[in-house]
């Protein structure tokens, strides 16, 4: 494998960290975030989509605010919810409330990598630009340099194959080049239908029935790794 493309909530870092800081940060302030940034234009236009992808084009602020926060507490994978809260967690981030969870052996075994010549890339459900800053703001100290590029949903659903092809176009690799990492079978099975290689990354527990390799800990990906991986030019930033 030339590529490794991995999730972040659950593998690379704790579902606590985003379900108990994270969301709840966002949640407390997103009403008054929008209220006061209505008017610019890049909150106009997350609110214009917002009304779009929930059929209600006549929604005032107040209404916008209704659903987002409803969006929130259902863990709705919404474009333009991902780039708000993005937003809002760059404010913690940079005030110093909270640093970002990363594994351990995550955080070695990326840097590890990166050093072999092999191109990483993340896939997530959360907006590239939260991505950028969980990494940047990890406990394990500023991780982007080790990231050749970021995919969120804006590139297609993580349970459809579709969104893995995309990724494979985008690094300019073929399918089989790439490892997707992740905690969630059905992420997994879309990327495996798409013709990645794929490991089931189960921390703690019984895993689930799978069809792809378990693993407890990114120290033991190693062994999926060919040796002659070569490095891939990295995404615009």
């Amino acid at each position: 494998m030339t590529v490794v493309v991995t999730d972040i909530e659950g593998t690379t870092s704790a579902i606590a960290f985003v379900r108990d800081v994270l969301f709840p940060y966002a949640r407390r302030r997103l009403p008054g975030f929008v209220r006061a940034g209505a008017d610019r234009p890049d909150i106009a236009a997350l609110l214009d989509e917002t009304r779009a992808l929930a059929g209600a084009h006549e929604l005032d602020t107040e209404g916008v605010i209704q659903v987002l926060v409803a969006w929130i507490d259902q863990d709705r994978k919404a474009p333009p919810l991902k780039e708000l809260q993005g937003t809002l967690w760059a404010e913690g981030y940079a005030a110093g409330d909270y640093r970002a969870h990363v594994y351990p052996d995550a955080a070695a075994a990326l840097r590890r990598w990166r050093a072999m010549g092999i191109a990483l890339y993340v896939f997530s459900s959360g907006s590239v630009a939260a991505q950028r800053l969980l990494f940047a703001h990890s406990e394990a100290g500023d991780l982007t340099p080790v990231f050749s590029g970021y995919f969120d949903t804006r590139i297609g659903p993580k349970r459809e194959a579709a969104s893995y092809v995309a990724i494979a176009r985008q690094v300019h690799r073929p399918a089989g080049d790439l490892l997707f990492l992740s905690d969630t079978v059905e992420e997994l099975d879309a990327a495996a239908a798409a013709g990645l290689g794929t490991v089931l990354v189960c921390r703690g527990g019984r895993p689930p029935p799978a069809r792809h390799r378990v693993v407890e800990s990114f120290d033991q990906i190693d062994a999926f790794l060919g040796e002659d991986s070569a490095p891939v030019a990295p995404l615009g930033r």
